[in-house]
């Protein structure tokens, strides 16, 4: 173990090595899957905000989705793009920090829109002449604003937790950096650390998973009782929103088993195989299947893309 370090020193990300064999078909891969990100998302933005029909809670809630991509892949890509290029794998404690408070902001956002999207998705299935009441654009952005606020105190919160600490190591088993890997170069005990990590994890999830299960067994029972034009729409947008969250959900609890697996024990490939996919790959996953599942999404993309094709 090294002397205590303090803030202003680096770290260093060891799973970089992992891919240092092929860094150059990495970067190309990477770069290539982070501008899909960028397009995709920013096309299902610009086409929500430029079409009044899709000025909806539902399409409001796609659009904060298609913004939460693009942050959380902003959070990660660039530097990893520029690591494999440089051949670098130190970071700064502060950039690290850093890097971490945001993909753990991502993944809160996340969890956020889909539970909010599930409130959504039940009122106008189960209470759909009060819908205009229960759930408007308004309500559905004030909604993201008290996520994003509780987020961000949840994140300050951890941040000042871990900067109480100073750390007799520097290596971190990983491309990227989150919570877990840096407290694991802490000095000191982390017990109250990982106990606020627990108890935030447990009732995120638990809230989340509790109110998508009830809201969504409340639309499929409604649904066996409406015609079978209107339970196909209904079923086909619940399946929509159960697929992404259940590929996220996946990919977040890949991340989080990695420390309930002992993660000193674990091989470094281990901890880039079970973290790399999840967090390069799901940013992607949201417009693709959104994009072609959403039939009035996919409509006016298709329609915006044909006049840009014109134009040109």
């Amino acid at each position: 173990m090294e002397n205590g370090s303090t803030f202003g020193s680096t770290f260093e990300l060891i799973g970089l090595a992992e891919l240092e064999g092929l860094k150059y078909f990495y970067c190309l891969l990477f770069t290539v899957i982070y501008l899909c990100i960028l397009a995709l998302n920013i096309i299902i933005t610009s086409v929500v905000l430029a079409e009044p029909s899709l000025h909806e809670p539902m399409y409001v809630l796609i659009c904060n989705l298609a913004f939460n991509s693009i942050f959380g892949s902003t959070s990660f890509y660039p530097m990893l793009l520029k690591d494999l290029w440089t051949s670098s794998r130190t970071i700064s404690q502060v950039g690290c920090l850093a890097q971490s408070a945001c993909l753990t902001l991502y993944a809160d956002l996340e969890i956020s829109t889909f539970t909010i999207m599930a409130y959504d998705r039940f009122v106008a299935v189960c209470h759909p002449l009060h819908y205009v009441i229960l759930m408007s654009n308004t309500k559905a952005i004030g909604l993201l604003i008290v996520c994003l606020l509780v987020s961000f105190l949840i994140v300050l919160i951890a941040l000042a937790l871990i900067m109480r600490h100073s750390f007799c190591g520097t290596k971190i088993n990983n491309v990227l950096c989150d919570n877990m890997g840096i407290l694991a170069l802490a000095c000191a005990d982390t017990s109250a650390n990982n106990l606020y990590g627990a108890v935030v994890i447990t009732l995120i999830l638990s809230f989340s998973i509790i109110t998508i299960v009830f809201t969504y067994v409340r639309i499929y029972i409604i649904c066996l009782r409406l015609s079978r034009e209107s339970r196909q729409k209904a079923l086909h947008t619940l399946f929509t929103h159960l697929i992404n969250f259940s590929i996220f959900l996946l990919g977040y609890l890949f991340l989080v088993i990695r420390y309930r697996l002992g993660s000193a024990t674990l091989p470094v490939r281990v901890h880039v195989g079970l973290s790399l996919p999840s967090i390069s790959v799901f940013p992607l996953v949201n417009p693709l299947v959104f994009g072609i599942r959403t039939q009035a999404l996919k409509c006016k993309i298709m329609y915006h893309l044909k006049q840009g094709m014109h134009l040109n």
